[in-house]
């Protein structure tokens, strides 16, 4: 799994500076809306696309009997949005918080409506860390939602929708909405077993056969439980704040189901902690490995020092040539070296040699200096 997580799929940044408040820009790059609709009551559920929203809103006007969800995927149409918010009364705020998909997950509430946004996180196809915005507007029995590309997070929702069991069908658009918002905490979960997956594969190699690259994997997942990190944490504050509210949107019912939402957060919260613990401890013990093994290659060098050390003692002072007579006059030179014309002198000077180095070796092994390395 460590092969397949390779980074964090990285957005434009680039933000208009100076604008009015409510001024739509439309990102570079930002794909055209596909328009998706879903109405369904406990009787039965039609789906259809749509591509002019002001008919799909003035169809979904006249049926007032069913729940409508109506799924917009890419945001590249400014003017999809100004009569989106022209025929339901949108504040145009939330229409720019629409538009600059790097909003944090928060919960705001207007007088016939609420409004809300998440971060949808996933893995995609390349192993990139995907962190795309989720947003949607609940108003009466109708639910919108936004998302930046044509990627499909919520089959499951859509095939309960269709089996129609439970309350999905009949608890409104507040219910829809907890649906969706449980279903991307489920995304949340399958990308930190996809993370610890990779921990454990990268623990293997670091005991098996570690490299530098170990310690690169564990940055990098790292950075993605950051970034996890930083969509769940206003995502639990958010979910709070709508457990607080009094809107009529958010049943009873609805809450109930909210706060086990709640308690997915603090479990995905916990989660990313533990596996933040592992990379640092990773690191931390790659790095400790790097320096023991760098500590035993300077035990090594210094013991081969320490046995030379004497050895070249030795054949320092018999390299000074202080002869004991002069080979001029063959007069004796009184306290200079006598052995350095003795017979077979040489090979006593290496059997010297050899048993001062003999005797080091076996001092330092009875120390157990060699049963470390």
């Amino acid at each position: 799994m460590t092969g397949s997580i390779k980074k964090i799929q990285r957005k434009n940044r680039f933000r208009s500076v100076g604008l009015m408040p409510g001024t739509l820009t439309i990102e570079k790059g930002a794909l055209t809306p596909k328009i998706e609709i879903y109405s369904y009551n406990k009787e039965g559920l039609t789906t259809a696309e749509g591509k002019d929203i002001d008919a799909v809103l003035k169809e979904v006007k006249k049926q007032k009997q069913f729940t409508h969800w109506i799924q917009i995927s890419g945001i590249g149409d400014a003017k999809l949005l100004e009569t989106l918010g022209t025929i339901l009364n949108i504040n145009p705020l939330v229409l720019e918080d629409i538009v600059n998909t790097h909003q944090r997950p928060k919960f705001d509430e207007y007088d016939e409506y609420v409004f809300m946004v998440s971060r949808v996180i996933y893995f995609n196809d390349e192993g990139e860390l995907i962190n795309e915005q989720f947003s949607a507007i609940i108003k009466d029995n109708l639910l919108i939602t936004f998302q930046e590309t044509y990627t499909e997070c919520f089959a499951a929702v859509k095939m309960r929708l269709e089996a129609g069991k439970g309350l999905i069908r009949t608890a409104g658009p507040g219910y829809m909405a907890y649906a969706l918002t449980d279903t991307i905490l489920d995304l949340y979960f399958v990308v930190l077993a996809q993370i610890g997956d990779s921990l454990e594969e990268l623990e293997d190699k670091l005991y098996d056969s570690p490299d530098k690259s170990v310690m690169y994997e564990a940055q990098q997942l790292k950075r993605s439980l950051i970034n996890v990190r930083r969509a769940i944490w206003p995502e639990r504050d958010k979910i709070n704040d709508i457990l607080r509210t009094d809107n009529h949107l958010i049943t009873k019912d609805v809450k109930m189901y909210l706060r086990d939402a709640y308690d997915h957060c603090v479990q995905i919260m916990d989660l990313i902690e533990n596996d933040k613990e592992i990379t640092s401890s990773i690191i931390d013990l790659y790095l400790s490995m790097v320096s023991n093994r760098m500590n035993e290659i300077m035990k090594v060098l210094t013991i081969i020092s320490a046995i030379f050390i004497p050895l070249t003692f030795v054949a320092g002072i018999y390299g000074m040539n202080f002869a004991k007579v002069d080979p001029v006059t063959n007069k004796v030179m009184p306290d200079n070296m006598p052995e350095l014309y003795s017979e077979h002198g040489y090979y006593y000077a290496v059997a010297a040699m050899l048993l001062i180095a003999l005797i080091q070796v076996v001092i330092f092994w009875k120390k157990g200096w060699f049963s470390k390395l």
